[in-house]
């Protein structure tokens, strides 16, 4: 028999390329929407592997899995997986490190030059009847400012890449992770984070959430911020204190926020980021295209199909 696959939280209109991907391997493929943590136990029990959006898989649910070979995520963050549970058993968790790149560089360029240009409150002023607004708007020239970003993986390099093109005075980049004549060799200058905050006129985070990187942007370090800088975020909500950058923004301790990301998703219709004029928000859509989508379903069935085939993942989060 072959093994059965099973897709948690559907949100794709079609699942035709993860068939497609998995035929040779798995002719059971099921597709559920399940809400609760028991609803997912229950789906999931009997699966061999498991392809997983948004929806937590707890150690709860890991623990009740009796066949499962691997989970693997549509996505690069792995945060919703409990990874120590699933290493525990044996079941490997994999992602998608290497789509949506350009798409999210792209994303958070648009937001930063949004930010910059305060595009969004301009059209709605405009809108009402006002016109000549650089008074209430100051703008500096791009060759006068200092680009921080805060890790340098895939999505960092490029947005370097793509501002490289800006005539930026100098690129400041923290990531413990990345040698300072790595970064050097592309240009930008290896800083730890305090002096990356304290210089950035523009700061753009591409971090995963972890225990490290949770809240790495609290009241603290935002307080350490010029009063210009522009904080813009496509990586995940909780890598920021939301409520300090709230405090932030209506008190004008810093320009402005570029957010494709929020602790809660969907953004509570209640949330203060609503109602204020110098934040351009987004509904975490940074990672679209028509193409990426493509690669990512394909990519995400294509772990499950190497796990079936090889024994192990082509993006493996995990070891054993």
């Amino acid at each position: 028999m072959h093994p059965l696959v099973v897709i948690i939280d559907s949100v794709f209109n079609s699942y035709k390329e993860e068939q497609q991907v998995l035929s040779a391997a798995a002719d059971r493929i099921e597709i559920y929407n399940p809400q609760t943590e028991q609803e997912v136990i229950k789906k999931v029990k009997h699966a061999d592997a498991v392809l997983v959006n948004l929806h937590a898989i707890t150690k709860n649910i890991i623990n009740e899995m009796q066949n499962c070979k691997i989970i693997s995520r549509y996505g690069v963050g792995v945060d919703n997986v409990d990874i120590k549970a699933a290493t525990n058993k044996k079941i490997w968790v994999a992602h998608v490190p290497d789509y949506c790149v350009e798409e999210t560089a792209d994303h958070a360029l648009a937001l930063l030059f949004a930010c910059a240009h305060s595009i969004a409150f301009k059209d709605k002023l405009i809108r009402k009847g006002m016109w000549k607004l650089e008074d209430r708007f100051p703008l500096s020239r791009m060759s006068t400012c200092t680009m921080g970003i805060i890790g340098y993986g895939r999505i960092g390099r490029t947005l370097h890449r793509k501002m490289s093109g800006s005539g930026l005075s100098q690129v400041l980049v923290c990531d413990p992770y990345v040698s300072g004549a790595e970064i050097k060799k592309q240009k930008g200058k290896k800083v730890e984070l305090e002096e990356l905050l304290r210089k950035a006129d523009f700061i753009s985070l591409h971090l995963p959430l972890n225990d490290e990187t949770l809240h790495l942007l609290g009241r603290e370090e935002i307080e350490k911020m010029k009063h210009s800088a522009i904080v813009v975020n496509t990586s995940r909500g909780a890598v920021i204190d939301e409520k300090a950058l709230i405090t932030a923004l209506k008190t004008k301790r810093i320009m402005s926020a570029g957010l494709d990301v929020f602790e809660q998703e969907p953004l509570p219709l209640k949330s203060p980021l609503r109602k204020l004029d110098n934040v351009v928000l987004t509904d975490h859509t940074s990672y679209y295209s028509i193409e990426s989508i493509l690669e990512l379903k394909m990519s995400t069935a294509r772990n499950v199909l190497e796990v079936f085939k090889h024994g192990r993942p082509i993006h493996a989060v995990n070891k054993f």
